[in-house]
């Protein structure tokens, strides 16, 4: 009768849910260009942040250019989406003029882009905000599917969408960044502490809480969003949970290891090199794999 009753409720609220997703379509009008033809040799972009989230929009990006230049404009007037009690440190702003600066060398790094600046009005082709405008449930599914779903393109999120010159003085050190937001619970990375050269890639007192776990943690402070692309695409490998360094290893493509969090697995490992998990025995398996198998 329990099990029953279960599956009554569970079927219940599935379909109230649809009928709800469903008239939020009938009332719903589609805000998204999806052509433009404003320049013959670029095309201009713009975004309100998370700097995550600008790297995982250049797929979209490459994607709607098709080979024209890049330019991309970051707005840092919009107000903080995170929840109260989540740990920002952007002064309640998404992005701010420090951002800016912070991750401008990584996109100009990059051939495809030709600028990256402070959105003051200048003329657009899309808006990358826009997909927020649209039903998705943003704590499930793919970060880089919700542009395409918004915008109605496609790229191959298994190849390499950055591309840095990496820094081999790091090739013998595990990178670590764990942010104190997107932790699943009760994962150590206590294990680590007998594996060799294992450095912390982030903020200070991010570092110092890890430190507690791993004494000899060594921090590599960055003055950019460039050295810390430089750093992880020249370590041994990487680990992190879902914040702005997984996203570069991501983007690279090189070996890592991503902490999933289970209220918001928004975040897919895709293309070679790459593991996830949730669990303690699984994560010590594929760090134990990574290291005998260097």
């Amino acid at each position: 009768m329990m099990r029953f009753l279960k599956q009554f409720l569970a079927d219940f609220f599935a379909k109230r849910k649809q009928e709800k997703y469903v008239t939020r379509l009938q009332h719903f009008s589609p805000p998204t260009n999806l052509y433009s033809n404003n320049y013959p040799d670029k095309v201009c972009f713009k975004h309100i942040g998370l700097i995550g989230d600008i790297i995982y929009s250049i797929p979209c990006m490459l994607a709607l250019a098709n080979g024209k230049k890049i330019e991309l404009f970051l707005d840092i007037t919009q107000e903080s989406m995170y929840p109260k009690g989540f740990r920002h440190y952007n002064e309640n702003k998404i992005l701010t003029a420090k951002s800016v600066e912070f991750i401008r060398p990584l996109i100009l790094c990059n051939p495809a882009f030709s600028v990256c600046d402070i959105f003051t009005g200048q003329a657009i082709d899309y808006d990358l905000n826009e997909f927020r405008r649209y039903p998705f449930d943003y704590r499930m599914g793919h970060i880089c599917r919700w542009y395409f779903l918004a915008f109605g393109v496609n790229y191959d999120l298994g190849k390499p969408w950055l591309q840095v010159d990496a820094d081999t003085s790091y090739k013998d050190d595990i990178i670590i960044a764990r942010s104190f937001r997107y932790r699943a619970p009760v994962i150590s990375y206590g294990f680590l502490k007998n594996a060799g050269n294992i450095s912390f890639i982030g903020l200070a007192d991010e570092y110092e809480d890890m430190k507690k776990t791993i004494p000899g943690l060594k921090h590599i402070v960055v003055q950019d969003a460039l050295q810390l692309a430089r750093a992880i695409a020249g370590c041994r490998f990487f680990i992190g949970n879902q914040s702005f360094p997984f996203a570069v290893a991501e983007a690279l493509k090189v070996k890592r290891v991503l902490e999933v969090c289970y209220q918001t697995p928004n975040v897919i490992v895709e293309g070679a090199n790459g593991y996830d998990f949730c669990f303690q025995p699984q994560f010590e398996k594929i760090v134990n794999h990574l290291i005998d198998n260097r």
